[in-house]
């Protein structure tokens, strides 16, 4: 059973203050009227896009701030964010560790 919300009536604000102060001990949802249905089209290089990184994870490394920060000099100079850098090195580094144990 779908419980339907009744929309709470938005009061008056003197100033932006009294508006913040509001919404620090309001529900925003309280406030607005049932969720409607939207189909939304996304553009195709957005959806391949969205495919390629889920077939990627996210995983914590710690290295010594000398090494990010000489990642990040070269990255500057290619002018690629350091992040891209350290990944195209991880797997080049894959692709000739799998080409010596063929």
């Amino acid at each position: 059973m779908k419980k339907l919300r009744v929309k709470k009536e938005l009061p008056s604000f003197k100033s932006e203050r009294e508006e913040a102060e509001f919404w620090d001990t309001h529900n925003s949802l309280d406030y607005i009227e049932d969720d409607e249905q939207v189909d939304i089209e996304f553009a195709p290089e957005l959806v391949e896009q969205i495919r390629e990184r889920a077939k990627t994870k996210r995983v914590t490394l710690r290295l010594r701030v000398s090494q990010i920060e000489a990642a990040k000099e070269i990255a500057r100079r290619k002018d690629i964010p350091y992040q891209t850098l350290i990944r195209s090195w991880i797997a080049e580094a894959i692709r000739r560790e799998q080409g010596e144990k063929a």
